[in-house]
């Protein structure tokens, strides 16, 4: 049987670049050579393409320093494209290639935009739609879903850059008594924790915001929840699955970039000690999270669980997760009975499924 061509597209123009290369990397080096045949295809940071460049960290120093190693396709040119010549790249790969892995976190890869291109171009890929990837970017209209799903989300306020900058102290004030002291600021499109801040008086507030307007003209500013980090994966189309949850113990003060990717300190329990009820429950949230943003594929939905109060918040759903082989989600399934290898597998299966169930729409 003739092996399926698999267009495994990571980098990316947002801050979680380098994050991306190390997933991809990951994907490379598990996947089923015997099923399939794996063609990379890098985007700079400037957005340039380069198909056949195959992914391989160098260093992961403070900065998550990498470095792109040579073709993976038996020593071929690689092939370099500006980023205007992207749909001319994929019209060209639609006859070679059988299902795209876009493994790409952040804007311009994990927010709907990539998926629209590969929607353009009638290519199959894993993880969800534009639809769904866009509002699980987007922390604002992500918990406003949630809400109206009827989803137990924490106090939280929205403010534009603009608002921030042309008003400031009308903006802290509004902070201070609506949600108080401490809170969390984050960029409403913006993953892996970057741009995030937890403020404790105005003047942390102040630079929090500022930080936050660097990345997004949206600014998220969030009550303070206390609990413990509980995350969930999600596997599936229309009827998912959820896998056992799994507990992140923070080294830092709360679950930062460098906690995640930088210091080795943090604290992974996969199962997370809960009891059979209590996980169910998360489990349970994790699947309605999934269906209220109709999402695809894969997701990691995040909660803060308070015992003590019986209190469970969610607090995001990533459609995109980390996908090394020591991220939460490929472990917390790996607890499940899902290898990383038979996960990539089945996640290439839900994409050929997906696009074979799209094929029944009427488009005229």
């Amino acid at each position: 049987m003739a092996k399926l061509r698999v267009g495994l597209i990571y980098g990316g123009r947002s801050g979680e670049h380098e994050v991306s290369i190390l997933s991809a990397n990951s994907v490379i080096s598990a996947i089923n050579r015997q099923k399939y045949e794996v063609v990379p295809i890098g985007i700079t940071k400037e957005g340039k393409w380069l198909v056949g460049q195959s992914p391989a960290p160098l260093v992961e120093s403070k900065e998550l320093t990498v470095r792109l190693l040579g073709s993976d396709a038996g020593g071929e040119e690689i092939s370099l494209m500006s980023k205007t010549k992207s749909g001319e790249i994929l019209s060209g790969l639609r006859d070679k290639i059988d299902v795209i892995f876009p493994v790409m976190h952040g804007p311009f890869g994990e927010d709907g935009t990539i998926q629209g291109l590969l929607e353009l171009a009638e290519l199959p890929y894993v993880g969800g739609g534009v639809l769904a990837s866009a509002v699980g970017m987007d922390k604002a209209l992500m918990k406003a879903v949630f809400k109206q799903a009827g989803l137990p989300v924490g106090d939280y306020q929205v403010y534009l850059r603009k608002e921030w900058r042309d008003n400031p102290t009308l903006v802290l004030t509004e902070i201070e008594r609506g949600l108080g002291y401490p809170c969390f600021i984050k960029p409403a499109n913006l993953g892996s924790s970057v741009g995030i801040s937890k403020a404790h008086d105005r003047m942390e507030l102040k630079k929090a915001l500022d930080l936050a307007a660097l990345y997004d003209r949206k600014l998220v500013i969030e009550k303070l929840l206390t609990g413990r980090e509980i995350e969930c994966g999600v596997l599936g189309n229309d009827e998912p699955l959820a896998s056992v949850p799994g507990e992140i113990i923070p080294c830092t003060e709360f679950y930062d970039y460098d906690a995640k990717y930088i210091l080795n300190d943090s604290q992974l329990t996969i199962p997370a000690p809960l009891d059979a009820a209590l996980a169910q429950k998360v489990q349970e949230l994790a699947l309605r999270s999934f269906k209220a943003v109709d999402c695809a594929g894969l997701a990691r939905v995040d909660f803060f669980v308070d015992i003590d109060k019986n209190e469970i918040y969610v607090n995001e759903i990533n459609t995109m997760p980390g996908f090394t082989k020591i991220s939460m989600y490929p472990k917390m399934w790996e607890a499940t009975g899902v290898s990383y290898s038979d996960l990539i597998d089945r996640l290439l299966q839900l994409a050929l499924e997906r696009f074979e169930d799209k094929k029944q729409n009427k488009i005229s």
